[in-house]
């Protein structure tokens, strides 16, 4: 009688779990070990920080290297079910869809009732944008390329890394994309200092905003869109956006929604002209929950083509020992 190894399969399920809890469970208000790193990531940035690219280096490896090998730590010799059950944390931890949805909502809900003073308060928590020059379109369009984005940044893309590394590779790339978000914009503090975390996400997100883009094309019938207009839109204007990987997921939901993104953001003092994205209409306020919806959608799809990948090479493996 041969047995059956299901090791194989534990990262795959742990990835699925975790995707589900994200939904199920909301992240606590306090405490969550993102938002920990994130205080000692910035402490490390006050001892370290000089106008440096040299600098930014270093405190990018250091803020990344320990979290990475706390992964592999953690995994390594782990059996079934404990690497099962440390890859649904990890992912739990890692992967931001439901926070991404419920947040774009709230915003939706505020500007659906009115309250446009409680849209620009919440908009912050999505992107980077000054919210107290814009109006109710100008809000419904940063909620819309903002859910476009980190739909790769913060689910397809750990979900991507995961399948490949497991935890290291989970828990690694929510430490690099945290880094971003800290120091790899541009400002006179972080032009600099900023540059090697900023280049690293751009690497850790290559891949992930293409598959982000397939799949977000795929989905377009979930909010009545046509998959070839959306795959003809991401494929036209995915390059145009200044960042290497954002366009190309806020191309395909432009796409896929049937709207025309970009244009004229600003940050603070700093005024960005954005090259303009699909051909549609601009978005309005019910086109943030059609945005919600395709983005589940594409959640969907990418944390069961991660669980099916993360079982690839072993079934493969496995099959080759068969074969000899």
């Amino acid at each position: 009688m041969r047995t059956t190894n299901r090791s194989p399969y534990a990262t795959g399920a742990g990835l699925l779990i975790g995707a589900v809890l994200d939904r199920l469970v909301a992240d606590p208000e306090h405490g969550h070990p993102v938002a920990l790193f994130g205080r000692a990531a910035a402490r490390l940035e006050r001892t370290l920080h000089r106008p440096s690219r040299l600098r930014g280096a270093a405190f990018t490896v250091l803020a990344t290297v320990p979290v990475a090998a706390l992964g592999t730590l953690t995994q390594a010799g782990a059996g079934p079910l404990r690497r099962t059950v440390l890859t649904a944390f990890a992912t739990w931890t890692v992967v931001g869809g439901a926070m991404l949805g419920r947040e774009a909502e709230r915003i939706a809900d505020a500007l659906e009732s009115g309250d446009l003073s409680e849209a620009r308060r919440r908009l912050p928590r999505l992107c980077g944008r000054d919210p107290h020059t814009l109006g109710e379109k100008g809000i419904a369009r940063a909620t819309v390329e903002s859910v476009a984005e980190n739909t790769s940044d913060a689910v397809v893309a750990p979900l991507v890394w995961g399948a490949l590394l497991g935890v290291p590779g989970l828990l690694g790339y929510r430490a690099v994309n945290t880094l971003d978000a800290m120091v790899g914009h541009r400002s006179q503090r972080y032009e600099r200092f900023g540059w090697a975390a900023a280049r690293l996400d751009d690497i850790a997100n290559w891949a992930p905003a293409r598959i982000t883009a397939a799949l977000t094309c795929a989905a377009a019938p979930v909010v009545s869109g046509d998959p070839l207009r959306a795959r003809r839109i991401s494929s036209r204007y995915g390059h145009r956006h200044p960042s290497p990987n954002a366009g190309h997921c806020e191309a395909a939901f432009a796409g896929a929604l049937d709207l025309r993104l970009g244009g004229r953001n600003a940050y603070g003092d700093r005024i960005e002209h954005r090259p303009e994205l699909g051909e549609g209409r601009r978005p309005d306020v019910h086109d943030i929950r059609r945005a919600v919806r395709l983005a589940r959608a594409v959640n969907s799809a990418a944390a069961v083509c991660a669980a099916a990948a993360a079982c690839l090479p072993d079934r493969t493996r496995t099959g080759a020992r068969s074969a000899a």
